[in-house]
């Protein structure tokens, strides 16, 4: 029985949705696709083939899962400051898991938790606006400052 559904989403362009419901603690799905060395990933981005999405996931080990190459439907998974799931990697796998019981027709979200060099220019911060409307929404896909 199929648990998720890519749809158009409220938050941007498209999202994941759960037709079945999914209880908290339970694996959802993989974020599947190739994986690239970072300066690959940023040339792809730079030389204006995707400016649209970017479908990067960052490894720990500096490598990226590239989901515009062949990516799956976790690539539609959209941001919220108030997720209800998290992503969780396992060696260059990446897995997204529910936090809490998610219910049939409601959006599948992590907190993207963005990072850039540098300062975070208000520029910056609009270009990774968020869009996620909850009641703690930081205004940015970025990960806070520490």
């Amino acid at each position: 029985m199929r648990r998720i559904v890519v749809r158009s989403s409220p938050v941007h362009g498209r999202g994941v949705c759960a037709v079945s419901r999914i209880r908290a603690g339970e694996r959802i799905l993989e974020y599947r696709s190739k994986l690239v060395p970072w300066q690959e990933a940023q040339h792809q981005y730079a030389i204006g083939s995707r400016r649209r999405h970017t479908f990067f996931f960052y490894l720990d080990d500096g490598r990226v899962i590239d989901g515009a190459q062949g990516g799956n439907s976790a690539r539609w998974v959209n941001h919220s400051c108030a997720p209800n799931c998290e992503a969780e990697q396992e060696g260059s796998r990446v897995f997204i898991h529910a936090l809490r019981d998610i219910e049939p027709g409601y959006e599948v979200f992590i907190d993207y938790q963005l990072f850039v060099e540098g300062r975070q220019s208000a520029a910056l911060k609009q270009l990774y606006a968020c869009r996620c409307k909850a009641s703690q929404c930081r205004g940015t896909m970025l990960a806070p400052r520490r």
